[in-house]
């Protein structure tokens, strides 16, 4: 993978993507950090690992329901015991878990009905790092991505040291936490909304945040696009 850094970001991934069998039932998720610091990268499933500025991970994920995201602000020890800024998943490298707000994911759910997959960027447990989510193999065109650097912007109850946050986890009131009573945009997800256009930002943003691709395609994760 160190090739990558030789060859524009796009281009190199589908000429990865060409060494792939189309006809695994396992799918690949190309992660790259181009942030201009370090990310440790998680997944469930996947666990977790450090990325350095424009290093990457390829995941090979069985169908199932997950999501990727960077933590940051990180100190692990050599026994993957520690604790991160953001996004920390109860203190390990290898997450087993998701992670702890502020953090941006990128969500999927691999091979559902009429053989789609579906996949989004969210905001809905806040905000730490830009994100882009876009398929690299098909006749696919279909790409989620919050670019805007919401933590300079965050409303003031929202912030967090190296994020933003959402508003369930720091107002703890049920109209901001999508109960049976009441689940729809809020202040604070339309805030998250007109910033990133193109992410999920509230818990049934379903029509505007998710988008579809067929099975069997392969997909970049992409933090600091």
């Amino acid at each position: 993978m160190s090739s990558l850094k030789y060859k524009p970001f796009f281009v190199s991934f589908l000429i990865i993507a060409l060494f792939f069998d189309y006809t695994s039932s396992t799918t690949t998720f190309y992660v790259r950090n181009k942030c201009p610091f370090a990310v440790w990268a998680a997944a469930v499933p996947g666990g977790g690992r450090e990325l350095r500025s424009g290093e990457s991970w390829v995941l090979d994920v069985e169908p199932t329901r997950g999501q990727i995201w960077a933590r940051t602000g990180c100190v692990f020890n050599k026994t993957g015991q520690g604790k991160c800024e953001t996004g920390d998943c109860k203190g390990l490298l290898e997450c087993q878990d998701f992670g702890t707000s502020p953090f941006t994911a990128a969500r999927y759910a691999i091979d559902r009905f009429n053989n789609l997959d579906f996949f989004d960027v969210s905001l809905v447990d806040g905000y730490n790092v830009g994100m882009s989510f876009f398929p690299v193999t098909g006749y696919c065109r279909h790409s989620a991505r919050c670019k805007a650097n919401i933590i300079q912007d965050c409303p003031k109850e929202l912030q967090a040291p190296g994020g933003c946050r959402d508003a369930c986890s720091s107002l703890k009131e049920d109209k901001y936490c999508c109960t049976p009573a009441y689940c729809g945009p809020t202040v604070y997800s339309e805030f998250f909304k007109e910033k990133c256009p193109k992410s999920y930002s509230y818990a049934k943003d379903d029509v505007t945040g998710m988008f579809s691709c067929s099975t069997g395609t392969k997909y970049a994760v992409i933090f600091c696009p």
